[in-house]
């Protein structure tokens, strides 16, 4: 009896240090795929105050952060929008890409996102939108197959913008990245958590080419912005 507990025991032990392995192997894995994808694309980052340094390109692309109750760009968008907005103005691009959700017909954040740049004196037709912008890595894909952007100017927190410009450029878009306004936003700890995972899934869809949730037919980025128009 006392051999046969020992024997589980021994099991036991030899399965608790086994987890243990695989718990600190995917912990260094996940440690090197953040370092490797941040180092990738430190040198084309950007604040606000350097970006009388960016070169123009085809369009400025915004990634989506969510809305308020009331159907208006939260405050991390506003963020992202108001950065975008002065690119646009020191003619970085002619050109904007909103992309973001609009999954269901009462949720419709590109269109939120377009609102705002026009109330900001943006001309509408100047002003792009990617409905099936589900994911940074389908924002990316959509941006280089579906409106043939060879170069963009990604706009995001700096927190999000290292991946965002990893996808964009194994995708094939010569991308820079500039940080939308640094604020303390509820949850960040989450979304920082929530990031190092997120980086090691879009290197292995940049790697396997993984399809977007929708592709559709080409809608080139040097037309007009109202053939996005829902």
């Amino acid at each position: 009896m006392k051999h046969l507990l020992s024997g589980k025991y021994q099991w036991l032990k030899r399965g608790i240090f086994s987890l243990m392995i695989l718990g600190i192997l995917g912990i260094l894995t996940l440690t090197g795929i953040n370092i490797y994808v941040k180092g990738s694309v430190s040198k084309k980052l950007y604040k606000q105050a350097q970006a009388d340094r960016l070169p123009k390109v085809d369009c400025i692309m915004v990634l989506g952060a969510g809305l308020k109750e009331d159907g208006s760009p939260n405050f991390m968008l506003k963020d992202r929008l108001n950065a975008a907005i002065s690119l646009y103005q020191k003619g970085i691009s002619n050109r904007l890409l909103m992309t973001g959700d609009h999954g269901r017909e009462d949720y419709n954040e590109v269109q939120a996102m377009k609102d705002y740049a026009i109330q900001a004196g943006i001309p509408a037709d100047d002003i792009f939108m990617d409905h099936a912008g589900f994911s940074t890595y389908e924002s990316a894909y959509r941006a280089k197959n579906v409106f043939q952007i060879s170069s963009a100017v990604i706009i995001t927190q700096k927190y999000h913008l290292y991946r965002a410009l990893y996808c964009a450029e194994r995708l094939g878009i010569n991308a820079y990245g500039m940080t939308a306004k640094e604020a303390q936003y509820g949850g960040q700890w989450i979304r920082d958590a929530r990031e190092v995972v997120a980086r090691s899934k879009d290197v292995a869809y940049c790697l396997f080419r993984k399809k977007p949730t929708y592709l559709g037919e080409p809608i080139p980025i040097t037309g007009r912005g109202s053939e996005t128009d829902d």
